[in-house]
Parts: structure tokens; C-alpha cells; sequence
């Protein structure tokens, strides 16, 4: 009985903080106001609360711009947990415009949506991408293009890195921070998770939403670290790989401290 009235609540609420907030979003987004870039932190930080997720920052973000933020992936809260925490814009494959929900709410936050089986749209896409870090957008990129089961960082991809080379030229220091982030989570009703436990909150997309949302209810609480690391400063003769390697390296050095409970130095 208990597990519903909280279903319900939390439905109420996100019911009618989506129709106060998104007549304003949309009117945002159409006359480009600087709103639209915070106004989705708000909406996401009332629907975490209901969810009964619990977010904990160490380290800061990177107070320099242009800036990207790298970060793990491994569940569709990531989207909600980042943007409780700053006012981001995602790069989303071009199939997440399509999903239910997820696909609404990618489109009210401005995501990018890229193609990356097209080679030639690559450029066209990274431009966009460049023009919205260089105009003070703070940018997220998911380098592995897939989610994992939350117990580690999968293969970092570099080609999208590649976005943030475009918005050097646009720079006034003629530079861009990139900066690593970990998304980890920890505990489940106060209980830690552990490897086992972990895969509970991941998932990889063939998972039907519903089911998943009921499963995360149930938990009562999800308890999530996100942790910011040290920025890398992406110059005109910066290696775009070189700096890959250093991000995907930072991301699992944040992501195993925060794993496995110790402080962050």
C-alpha cells in the first residue's frame, strides 16, 4: 500500500510540475532564452526527488569555458542525475529522438542528436556541437555510445572528441575544457549495492521502461555519486586520442573510488 501511495505521488507531482514548466520551456526554446538552459535543471531536480534518487557531488565543475563533460553511461538516470547538477546539453544518438518520453524530454533540452553511421554528416554534426560549447553551452558526451552495467567504463569512443577540436577557433583563450565525470551508484535504500546488486539500476535499452521505473520505486532510495575530475585543455595541436586516453583513464580512476567507498584526493 505504501509502495503505490508513493507511485502516486510521485506521479502528481511530476504531472504537474511538466505542466507548469514545459509551456514555458517550449516558448524558451522558440525565442532562444537563456531560460531553456536552466529551467531543466529545476524540472529535473523536483522529478529526482520523487524517484527517490539521492545526489551526492564530489570534486566541481570546471569553472573555464568552453567546456565538454565526458562521462560513464549506464542508465537513463544519468540524464536526470547530470542535469540536477548543471545546466547541460546532451549528445543523444539520433534514435533516442524517437523514443517515448526520453525523446520529448531530449527535444525539450535541446540534446544534439548525431548520426554515427554517416560519415559525412560528421562534420555538419560536430559543428553544432562546437557552435553551442563556443556560445557558452556546457556540452555532454557519453564516449563509450552505449550503456554499461554501472560496475565499469566500457571502450571510449574518440570520434565525437572531435567536436571539441571545432569549437577551439571559436574559443577566446583558444582552448576547450574537457572534463572527466563519474556517475556512480551506491546504495539502494541505504544499503550498499555492491558488483552484484549494481546492474539493478543500469539500463541497456532492451529493457522495457515500466517494469524498470516499478524495480527503481521499489528500492525505496537510490543513492548516486557524481564525481567531477581534473578538466584536460583541448588546444589546435592537441592529439584528439592522446586526449581520449587521458579521459577514459580519469573517468575509471573517479568511478572506481567512488565504487569502492574511499575519499577522493
Amino acid at each position: 500500500m505504501i509502495f503505490w501511495l508513493r507511485i502516486a505521488f510521485a506521479a502528481v507531482v511530476i504531472f504537474v510540475i511538466s505542466i507548469l514548466l514545459m509551456p514555458l520551456q517550449l516558448l524558451a526554446l522558440r525565442f532562444d532564452w537563456k531560460l531553456r538552459r536552466t529551467l531543466p535543471r529545476r524540472w529535473h531536480r523536483v522529478v529526482c526527488y520523487c524517484l527517490g534518487i539521492r545526489i551526492k557531488v564530489r570534486g566541481a565543475l570546471e569553472s573555464r569555458r568552453p567546456l565538454m563533460l565526458c562521462s560513464n553511461h549506464s542508465s537513463w538516470m544519468d540524464i536526470m542525475v547530470m542535469s540536477a547538477v548543471a545546466d547541460v546539453a546532451f549528445i543523444a544518438k539520433i534514435e533516442v529522438r524517437d523514443w517515448p518520453i526520453f525523446g520529448t524530454l531530449a527535444k525539450l533540452q535541446k540534446s544534439v542528436f548525431v548520426v554515427r553511421e554517416e560519415k559525412r554528416r560528421t562534420g555538419e554534426q560536430a559543428s553544432e556541437i562546437a557552435g553551442r560549447m563556443a556560445d557558452g553551452e556546457i556540452v555532454v558526451l557519453f564516449p563509450e555510445g552505449t550503456t554499461s552495467d554501472g560496475n565499469r567504463l566500457l571502450e571510449v569512443k574518440s570520434s565525437l572528441f572531435g567536436a571539441a577540436a571545432m569549437a577551439v577557433p571559436f574559443s577566446p583563450t583558444g582552448s576547450v575544457m574537457v572534463q572527466p565525470v563519474s556517475i556512480a551508484y551506491t546504495r539502494a535504500h541505504g544499503i550498499a549495492m555492491g558488483r552484484y546488486h549494481r546492474p539493478l539500476t543500469a539500463w541497456p535499452g532492451d529493457i522495457e521502461l515500466l517494469p524498470h521505473l516499478i524495480d527503481i520505486l521499489k528500492c525505496g532510495a537510490i543513492d548516486v555519486e557524481v564525481s567531477f575530475g581534473d578538466a584536460v585543455e583541448y588546444g589546435e595541436k592537441t592529439n584528439r586520442k592522446e586526449v581520449s586516453a587521458r579521459i577514459a583513464a580519469r573517468i575509471r580512476g573517479l568511478l572506481n573510488t567512488s565504487l569502492r567507498g574511499r575519499d577522493i584526493g
